[in-house]
């Protein structure tokens, strides 16, 4: 597989893509999928609708990976916490987090819960070329806890920095106990049939560098370091959206994600050494083609004979254009084949 290879630091014949969201509203088959589940609780938990939507990128677009189909919040809704998603409001939880308590009440055993997220991997894997990659995923113990505890998405995370600032024992046994159901999940994923797994931290931009790495990345290492242990032939990736500072990163994974506010340059000549880079076109960049392939030959050029796996810096949007989308991936393959 040319994505995990590169994952390895492995040389390739060409530099693998994926794109983040890729299985999405952009999509019409995404759509009528969706459609026929009912809702998108629903979907992430039917494992023959879920599996549809994980390959349909793959064979649409020809992406060197698919990614496993769910959500993030699957791991706080099976602690113990009522979640719905609501039209044009996005996800959220019916009793957000306030006490000692309610920490209690959460379940440590969210991962035997996830059995249709299992059942999809091994769907999907047994269906997917064997050229093609299968990524696992979970949401970040930082990005968790601020839906956890603001009950929502947010602007301003002030109920997650109050309790951050004025008790943090708190946030760290929340996180903690995120973080052991996160390390059971993702092997349980591996298990499943996950060829990588990645933790997105959708949030990690909320805070300020010092609180970053003692509230958020730490945690990321821990899970990193509790897989690599029990796995060292599955490429782990972590993404920090958003992080300003990269002195700090360190860990036992293999792949940085780079968001689209981040220039990758600095990345490279930061982080290049030590891990394979992912990113880093910004997405709506894809509503013109000139400059989406304009960007993505930059992006190429830069990385030419480093390690790299191109991607967006961030994901799809649901009024992308599907052609620029498989453009995009083609312009990819030929343009670094036998770089």
């Amino acid at each position: 597989m040319v994505f995990i290879d590169m994952c390895l630091g492995k040389k390739t014949p060409f530099t693998p893509v994926w794109l983040m969201r890729q299985a999405g509203r952009y999509l019409s088959e995404y759509q009528a999928t969706r459609k026929q589940a009912g809702d998108f609780l629903s979907l992430c938990k039917n494992p023959l609708l879920a599996s549809e939507v994980t390959l349909q990128p793959v064979e649409i677009l020809n992406v060197d990976a698919a990614i496993l189909f769910s959500d993030i919040l699957v791991i706080p809704m099976e602690m113990g916490m009522e979640l719905g998603f609501f039209a044009k409001e996005g996800p959220k939880f019916a009793k957000p987090l306030e006490s000692q308590k309610d920490l209690n009440q959460l379940s440590d055993k969210a991962a035997s819960r996830l059995g249709y997220v299992y059942e999809t991997l091994q769907i999907v894997r047994e269906k997917l070329p064997k050229d093609k990659a299968l990524i696992g995923f979970c949401g970040a113990p930082w990005t968790l806890a601020t839906y956890m505890i603001e009950g929502e998405g947010s602007k301003t995370y002030a109920k997650s920095k109050k309790i951050l600032y004025t008790n943090p024992q708190f946030l760290h046994k929340l996180l903690t106990k995120i973080t052991e159901n996160l390390q059971d999940y993702l092997e349980a994923q591996i298990k499943a049939g996950a060829n990588a797994v990645m933790v997105f931290d959708s949030w990690a931009g909320a805070l300020e560098e010092s609180a970053y790495f003692e509230f958020g990345w730490e945690y990321c290492k821990q899970i990193a370091t509790y897989l690599k242990k029990k796995y060292p032939q599955i490429p782990i990736i972590l993404f920090p959206k958003g992080i300003v500072s990269l002195e700090k990163i360190d860990g036992d994974f293999d792949v940085f994600g780079v968001d689209w506010s981040m220039p990758l340059r600095k990345a490279k000549a930061i982080l290049g050494d030590r891990y394979v880079l992912q990113g880093n076109l910004e997405p709506c960049r894809l509503y013109n083609q000139t400059q989406m392939l304009e960007g993505t030959k930059e992006i190429l050029d830069l990385m030419k004979n480093s390690r790299h796996i191109f991607n967006l810096g961030h994901g799809m949007l649901p009024d992308l254009p599907r052609e620029n989308a498989i453009k995009l991936v083609e312009f990819v393959h030929q343009y670094t084949q036998n770089k």
